[in-house]
């Protein structure tokens, strides 16, 4: 007599005196399983553990504020829902090709939660032209499986570079001296214009003052 001790579903497939094939149906979490056999009244047994994985599916990369000023700092916050075995996930941060941040997670982690990473960093002029990404990385070698990646969408920052304050002065200076040269060329035409004027008027009695004066002779 023999068999397998677990809380799943089971469907005896094939079996002989030796032996005895099992579908296990419904597993959600790591089981440990119980296979017993009694030979001439005595009971032998042996456990094993059958780990259950979620790869990633979906990687979601969020930069937090979008639009930065150069020195400043914004967040970098990398998700990934509904993977496990957690202890076995990294999480890798990337502006470019350079690596800013790595993150793994220790075991006894809630199956199936989501899982996340987050870095601080300072806007650089350079920041502009750069990709930043993040990669999750689920390494199943240790228990006899594979390795899984999964990229994120390529995310970029809106960088805004304040104007210096000593070309800030530069331009005030110019714009004044433009407008002093503005004002300064129309009082100058206008002091011109009412002194072309007046030399006008002058003229003008000159004249009517010499017309005169040969009748003012003769009489």
């Amino acid at each position: 007599m023999g068999g397998l001790e677990t809380p799943l579903n089971k469907t005896v497939l094939a079996e002989q005196t030796q032996w005895k094939h099992y579908l296990i149906s419904d597993i959600s979490q790591d089981t440990v399983f119980h296979c017993y056999f009694i030979c001439s009244g005595e009971q032998v047994s042996s456990s094993f553990n059958v780990s259950v994985y979620q790869p990633p599916t979906q990687v979601i990369l969020t930069l937090q504020p979008t639009w930065v000023t150069v020195g400043k700092s914004f967040t970098i916050e990398c998700r990934v829902p509904a993977v496990e075995p957690l202890d076995s996930l990294t999480l890798f941060l990337f502006r470019g090709n350079e690596t800013l941040h790595s993150q793994t997670f220790g075991k006894g982690a809630p199956a199936l939660q989501e899982a996340t990473a987050t870095f601080n960093s300072t806007a650089h002029r350079e920041d502009r032209h750069r990709n930043f990404s993040c990669l999750a990385v689920l390494d199943l070698l240790s228990r006899g499986g594979d390795i899984f990646h999964k990229h994120s969408e390529p995310q970029m920052l809106i960088i805004y570079e304040p104007v210096p304050d000593s070309q800030m002065i530069i331009i005030i200076s110019v714009v004044s001296a433009l407008l002093f040269l503005f004002v300064t060329s129309v009082l100058l035409c206008f002091i011109i214009s009412q002194h072309w004027r007046q030399r006008r008027t002058g003229t003008y009695r000159v004249r009517a003052a010499w017309r005169r004066l040969p009748q003012a002779f003769w009489a």
